[in-house]
């Protein structure tokens, strides 16, 4: 550049000879017209491609590879090395690799799909999930990570479940509205079979029970992306990436679930703090233009849970969600509704609750209360000692005494005895039962109705002096005393 400005300077300003020009800087007249022509050196420009002297004839081969690898899955596509193995094993191809390697990557650079910037109105939401791995009560997991975001201020919480399900994807909102304070007007989402049952066209679906009923409780609107389209809510799809590399690195460590999500608000918080790129304001001043724009939260709250109707076989399990759980032995081979929550399984006959599980969320897991079996092993006391539901079930000494000496007593229907007495489980605590169990041995008393006495009589409560405190209406009421003189003759007269 500093000798194009001399040469240009010298014959347009001072007006040197061109000819001395060529001679000076041996150059050349086409050389000389270009530099006087142009105020910059136009840099090389290729008029027309080189010869692929050996890939030319294989180039329609290489083509209809990449097309084809745009149907294929994306792990399971050809790199430029492949592309080479083939063409050399399957077409002869007797070049190099690395020209393969060239023109491939000028393919997929040039044959990129390119996006249009989408607006991002306030009071609007995406929402996704991803996976992480989490360490929780001292076992590394993966965690489906729900996240939500409002673009306009680029607020968003993450938040995190045992798996991708009905109840997470709910839990996952309703953490959401409730971090955000509001409730977005329209929410973004791809094609998950969560929200999705059918689709029927472009723009149209076939919604789940579940998600219309998320919907209809806090009156949101939806936008399904089309299919394969996951860019239509980048955002969120960014903040997932976003949220693992800086909120899961290293991998934390909590002993629950509930605990770890508690962290990830608090980071989420912090993170309002940070003014993104070309906005103005930190994402908590957009927060509130974002919360001017959305609903407000309804006044009931949601519980997240998918409800299926099941039967319980003939060892009295419901299966749910790939885990089994006992029902009372009464209602075996009955047809039951079990709701999943994150936390319970509920399973009810009708209007009655008949059982209630602490949620197990792995696979092939059964699940027992042993008091649902009580009554049966009152009929089968045979099966008492075999019986699996009762292998959990750690019983004191206390209770191994109260069974020799019933049996002792009794004979075998000592057995049936003693079963009456774990029965007594179905209306009170274990350790109620183990306290009243070891006061009658301690009296020499061990009929199943002598312990439920002494359990019952330690369960009932006095009754307290009725105090008008709270309630100041009450005070003003006078009650006259009652007449007592019809009584008093009376009482004369029997004297």
């Amino acid at each position: 550049m500093e000798k194009w400005n001399e040469i240009r300077h010298k014959v347009l300003v001072e007006g040197a000879s061109k000819r001395s020009i060529r001679r000076e800087y041996g150059i050349g007249q086409a050389a000389l017209e270009k530099i006087l022509a142009l105020p910059e050196p136009p840099g090389y420009r290729q008029r027309t491609e080189r010869p692929k002297s050996k890939l030319g004839p294989f180039l329609g081969v290489v083509d209809a590879i990449l097309e084809d690898d745009k149907q294929a899955p994306p792990k399971q596509r050809h790199t430029a090395r492949r592309i080479f193995d083939r063409l050399r094993d399957e077409h002869g191809y007797s070049g190099s690799e690395i020209t393969v390697r060239r023109y491939v990557a000028t393919h997929k650079r040039t044959s990129a799909e390119v996006f249009v910037p989408l607006s991002q109105p306030p009071g609007e939401a995406q929402f996704d999930f991803g996976e992480a791995t989490v360490e929780i009560a001292g076992e590394r997991v993966k965690a489906a990570l729900a996240v939500m975001t409002l673009p306009y201020s680029d607020a968003f919480l993450v938040s995190a479940y045992p798996r991708e399900c009905t109840e997470t994807f709910q839990a996952g909102h309703v953490a959401a509205f409730e971090y955000f304070g509001g409730v977005p007007t329209k929410t973004a989402y791809d094609n998950t079979s969560i929200a999705v049952s059918k689709i029927i066209g472009p723009t149209e679906r076939a919604l789940t029970r579940e998600f219309l009923r998320l919907e209809s409780h806090y009156l949101f609107t939806h936008r399904f992306c089309r299919v394969a389209r996951g860019n239509e809510k980048g955002h969120v799809e960014n903040l997932v990436g976003y949220g693992r590399r800086n909120f899961l690195v290293p991998v934390p460590s909590f002993a629950t679930f509930s605990e770890l999500n508690a962290h990830l608000e608090e980071r989420c918080a912090d993170d309002l703090d940070r003014r993104t790129r070309g906005n103005r304001g930190t994402k908590a001043e957009r927060l509130e233009e974002d919360l001017d724009a959305m609903l407000t939260l309804p006044s009931t709250s949601f519980e997240p849970k998918r409800t299926e109707q099941r039967r319980a076989n003939s060892l009295s399990l419901v299966r749910f969600d790939q885990n089994d759980y006992s029902v009372p032995t009464a209602f075996a081979h009955h047809e039951v509704i079990v709701s999943g929550g994150i936390e319970q399984i509920a399973i009810s006959s009708g209007p009655e609750l008949v059982a209630t599980h602490r949620r197990h969320w792995g696979k092939e897991h059964t699940t027992y209360d042993p008091r649902h079996y009580l009554a049966l092993l009152e009929r089968k006391p045979g099966a008492l000692d075999f019986a699996r539901p009762l292998e959990a079930l750690e019983l004191p000494a206390s209770f191994s005494l109260l069974r020799r000496r019933l049996e002792a007593d009794l004979g075998s229907s000592g057995t049936r005895e003693f079963i009456k007495v774990l029965r007594l489980m179905e209306r009170a605590t274990f350790v109620e039962l183990i306290d009243a169990v070891e006061a009658a041995l301690s009296m020499g008393a061990t009929s199943a109705d002598a312990i439920a006495l002494i359990l019952f009589h330690r369960q009932e409560r006095p009754v307290g002096l009725f105090s008008l405190d709270g309630h100041p209406h009450l005070k003003s009421v006078a009650v006259e005393p009652p007449d007592l003189s019809a009584y008093a003759m009376l009482t004369e007269k029997g004297a």
